[in-house]
């Protein structure tokens, strides 16, 4: 019957789910966190807590199942009934059971039912869509140094000469200062070039170190609390219906290369979704959605659905 499922659909709405004759699943809302030695910023989210003494049934649960399923709350109650039932008994035999997108549970000391989220979900609504990201330091570079070692490896030397030498041969005056000339513009050159070449480089590097972090958010399924992530600000395009309403789309990934997308959007209809090529991002990632909706609620419900089987799958809302 998948009673979990239920359950972690309601979590995102109430904050407070009791199984009958079990216990009761609560949401706590958390402020955004730093992790100081790793430098990584958590988004706000709700972490979810298990209380056995609230087992009286509400309602809530059961209403909802029958809705979903088309039955009547009596049915429905006794399904619950014997699922829970179901549940105790394992505890009582020592085994855990592991509630998907809600955490573990296992009977402790004196049969008191111990409860360890799984971090995986986040419950706030207000979160969606955003991640933890590690913060990376800026490399920063100091010429003044490099500038004075310079200056030290070319040094210039000049040889006295009395004043008859010099007039009797200009031409060595002149000579002299072209060389002091030539000299000063090949080392400035030199340095420029250098400087050029470093700089071209650090952003080389920064610009692979973006790609690479944008490919592995797109096709890796980890958890926000184990894999640093980067965020990056970005100018999203004006994307309306006619009425001017918001746009939802449910992401299926990002490609590089537009002939992955296609071949992504074929894959989607094969197993039966709506997907669309809802162009490229300002990283010239060309990306493709499992289904786009007018209507936040039926996004959200049709991304519930979604993530079944494609975990991977993300709700982008534009205006």
């Amino acid at each position: 019957m998948a009673l979990e499922h239920y359950i972690s659909e309601l979590l995102y709405r109430y904050n407070c789910v009791v199984v009958p004759g079990f216990g009761a699943f609560l949401t706590q809302p958390r402020s955004a966190v730093i992790h100081e030695e790793t430098q990584t910023f958590y988004p706000p989210m709700k972490r979810v807590s298990f209380n056995q003494q609230l087992v009286a049934n509400d309602g809530l649960l059961v209403s909802h199942m029958a809705e979903v399923q088309k039955t009547t709350f009596e049915d429905m109650l006794k399904q619950v009934e014997e699922e829970v039932a179901d549940w105790i008994s394992r505890l009582q035999n020592g085994e855990r059971l592991e509630l998907a997108q809600i955490g573990e549970v296992w009977s402790g000391a004196e049969g008191r039912i111990q409860f360890q989220p799984s971090g995986k979900t986040n419950y706030l609504m207000a979160s969606y869509g955003m991640s933890s990201f590690a913060a990376v330091p800026v490399a920063r570079e100091t010429m003044k140094e490099e500038v004075a070692a310079l200056e030290e490896k070319t040094p210039f030397a000049f040889t006295p000469e009395t004043r008859k030498s010099v007039a009797a041969r200009p031409y060595l005056k002149y000579a002299a200062v072209v060389l002091l000339a030539l000299t000063a513009g090949v080392a400035g050159f030199q340095f420029y070039q250098a400087d050029r070449n470093n700089h071209q480089l650090v952003r080389e590097e920064a610009q692979q170190q973006v790609s690479k972090r944008i490919q592995e958010a797109t096709f890796f399924d980890t958890d926000p609390l184990e894999l640093p992530t980067i965020t990056l600000k970005t100018t999203k395009k004006s994307v309306t219906d006619k009425a001017g309403q918001k746009i939802h789309h449910i992401i299926a990934g990002a490609f590089r290369y537009k002939t992955n997308a296609d071949k992504r959007i074929a894959q989607l209809q094969k197993l039966g979704f709506n997907p669309s090529y809802i162009g490229t991002n300002p990283f010239g990632l060309h990306m493709v959605a499992y289904d786009s909706f007018n209507d936040a609620q039926k996004a959200l419900s049709e991304l519930h659905r979604v993530k079944r089987s494609q975990k991977d799958a993300w709700l982008k809302s534009v205006r």
